[in-house]
């Protein structure tokens, strides 16, 4: 009787925790998804228009309706990282998962766009560093 009380108990707590487990497999990490740089082009003197693109890495797909936030620009790629320009919140998205920031350029190079992204139904806030030139 002990036994099988003892018994019970333990498949108990390993159901509980195998359930645990697979409940939060269910949950996407940040790692889940990437940001790409589908184009960036000229806008004007000193802008560049940088379009984006955020994808879901398990199924790559295109996510929707993120909240693009914390972005900076900098030319830490060219090696100066203190070159920095300001970049406007995005525009309305172009297709789902696409998004179009306007970075003040003030010259012709490589740029690093740095942006945080807040995927609805997600609790971890993705975070990214990607690179694109400059034309003047």
């Amino acid at each position: 009787m002990m036994i099988s009380t003892f018994l019970r108990a333990a498949l108990g707590v390993s159901a509980l925790l195998a359930s645990g487990l697979l409940g939060s497999a269910a949950f996407a990490a940040a790692t889940d998804y990437r940001v790409e740089v589908v184009g960036a082009r000229a806008a004007g003197a000193g802008k560049t228009d940088v379009t984006i693109r955020l994808i879901r890495v398990p199924d790559n797909k295109p996510v929707p309706d993120a909240v693009i936030f914390q972005t900076r620009a900098d030319m830490a790629p060219a090696g100066m990282p203190t070159m920095t320009g300001n970049v406007s919140p995005p525009a309305a998205q172009q297709p789902p998962g696409t998004y179009r920031l306007q970075v003040e350029t003030g010259m012709a190079g490589n740029w690093a766009l740095t942006l945080s992204a807040k995927v609805q139904g997600e609790a971890e806030t993705v975070r990214a560093t990607v690179p694109f030139s400059a034309a003047q």
